[in-house]
């Protein structure tokens, strides 16, 4: 189930979109011309917006273009009465997902609206999965700045974090110790080499909370740490 906003200066048009994406099992909500369906969408969260061309205010390729401009990503269709090649290239131009001519199918319209939330849903996964760092049982969300090891959630300082990310993405690497603080260098607390000692103590210490006898994170005498694959 997806919460669309549909945009169109004609009610009985919106009737009908109400009518078939409900029996589709989404949520509506309605904005009656560009400007209003602005302000919603600057309001609250959807999951795609299905806009008319030709309305008062602000039209479909303005508010189209104000998305984009302002960072919204998520999907637009668009609707007009004008079968016109030229129409069709403005509009994708400005960032519309797609596009659809009046007169349509209604089953056509909910078809393409399935198919780009689909699209939708896909990429998302596909960023999530790029945002996520693993290492056996080791999680690390690179954006939530979150780490979980055995599917238990680590206390960690950003300097702990980054660390930790470093191990997972270099599995079975030997890091020295100006590497890893090249790698964490954005903390200013990090001074000296052997500050990255007593982070690695440190994970080691709540590493072993969960897993007892934990031994992952090896010392490598002379050289460094690695992350034992």
């Amino acid at each position: 189930m997806a919460k669309l906003l549909l945009v169109d200066d004609d009610p009985s048009v919106l009737d009908a979109l109400d009518l078939a994406f409900g029996d589709a099992g989404h949520l509506t909500e309605r904005a009656s011309d560009g400007r209003a369906a602005l302000a919603r969408l600057r309001a609250e969260p959807f999951d795609l917006v299905v806009s008319d061309v030709n309305m008062p205010h602000l039209d479909g390729y303005a508010l189209c273009r104000r998305l984009r401009e302002g960072g919204m990503a998520l999907p637009i269709l668009l609707l007009t009465g004008r079968d016109n090649e030229v129409d069709e290239a403005l509009g994708l131009d400005l960032g519309a997902d797609d596009y659809l001519t009046k007169p349509f199918s209604v089953r056509i319209l909910v078809a393409r609206v399935e198919a780009l939330l689909r699209r939708d849903r896909l990429r998302a996964d596909k960023e999530r999965a790029t945002a996520e760092v693993r290492a056996g049982h080791l999680a690390i969300d690179t954006d939530r700045l979150r780490a979980t090891y055995r599917s238990v959630e680590l206390t960690l300082t950003v300097t702990e974090l980054r660390v930790l990310e470093a191990f997972a993405k270099n599995p079975g690497t030997v890091l020295g110790r100006a590497r890893l603080l090249d790698i964490v260098r954005g903390d200013e607390s990090v001074v000296g080499e052997r500050l990255i000692d007593t982070y690695v103590k440190r994970l080691r210490r709540k590493l072993d909370e969960i897993e007892p006898g934990f031994d992952r994170i090896e010392t490598v005498i002379g050289a460094g740490y690695k992350w034992r694959s």
